[in-house]
């Protein structure tokens, strides 16, 4: 991992936790927007790479995906269709050199076709390497130069380095059940599998963290189509303004029969994706455009 992996991982992280914290109400929604801007601007900093054929880039919704909130978004919505992938008999250094060509940290190890039998990771060759130095260090001064060389090049299989059972997920699963997985299990990482148990994708922490670097722009459009819908509102007497994912809603939505529809509206904003806090003004009266200027 090079130095602006790292510290865009670090990121990531810190903006899940600001995010969980929030939903306990031991962090403000300003802390959640501060996380994501910085995210939002080291991104900004490096141009994007070009996914490859095949893949998906991890962390880009595609344009023309609708978005149903984030507790209706789906494993499938993020993960990545293109794995690279390593059968039982795969050697320990045929690994290692996957990870450094990929850039990738850990590979699903597959059986009978496309079946997930186990995920090898960095921590399982780092473990496999430090149980072979062990193992030279009790052996006779004879002996000791011949292990240590096994050991720098262990001659190992996938089947025996793996990580078994493999944890795994279903495509159709909603995020927050993912992101619960890899807590409780401790890992990075979920190979996606079908009801069959073949291997269709892989979804990491990153890309569940992903529907939170939506750009307002995008959160503002869905907000607007969600209002037209619930409040059967004419929108040009409400005020949509987005600013690191806080939703500011000004004026009137219409007709007084349709105001005991806002806090159902209000609600259903909470669960689009990228929202982090909503400012709910609607009934306040008509907006001038300095407030909706200033809320931007």
């Amino acid at each position: 991992m090079t130095s602006r992996e790292a510290q865009l991982d670090a990121m990531l992280r810190h903006l899940g936790a600001a995010y969980y914290e929030s939903l306990h109400g031991r962090a403000s929604a300003a802390d959640v927007a501060r996380a994501r801007a910085a995210i939002e601007e080291s991104m900004a900093e490096q141009p994007a790479a070009r996914p490859g054929p095949g893949k998906k880039q991890a962390g880009t919704p595609p344009a023309e995906a609708h978005h149903h909130g984030r507790w209706h978004s789906t494993v499938r919505d993020v993960m990545t269709t293109n794995v690279v992938t390593v059968d039982r008999i795969t050697s320990y250094k045929e690994i290692a050199q996957l990870f450094a060509k990929h850039k990738i940290s850990a590979v699903p190890v597959l059986i009978m076709g496309r079946h997930v039998a186990g995920v090898v990771s960095e921590a399982d060759l780092l473990a496999a390497q430090d149980e072979a130095a062990r193992e030279a260090r009790n052996k006779t001064t004879g002996l000791l130069r011949t292990r240590r060389r096994a050991a720098q090049h262990p001659k190992r299989t996938a089947e025996e380095l793996m990580t078994k059972p493999a944890i795994t997920i279903h495509p159709d699963a909603p995020i927050p059940r993912a992101a619960a997985v890899m807590h409780n299990h401790h890992v990075k990482r979920l190979p996606v599998v079908d009801p069959e148990g073949k291997l269709i994708g892989i979804v990491s922490r990153r890309d569940l963290l992903s529907v939170f670097l939506r750009p307002d722009a995008q959160i503002e459009a869905e907000v607007r189509e969600l209002l037209t819908e619930i409040l059967f509102a004419d929108l040009a007497n409400v005020r949509v303004a987005v600013h690191g994912g806080v939703v500011t809603l000004l004026g009137q939505p219409g007709e007084q029969d349709h105001h005991d529809l806002i806090p159902v509206a209000v609600r259903l904003i909470w669960d689009i994706d990228g929202v982090v806090d909503v400012v709910d003004k609607l009934g306040a009266g008509a907006a001038p455009a300095s407030d909706a200027t200033s809320a931007a």
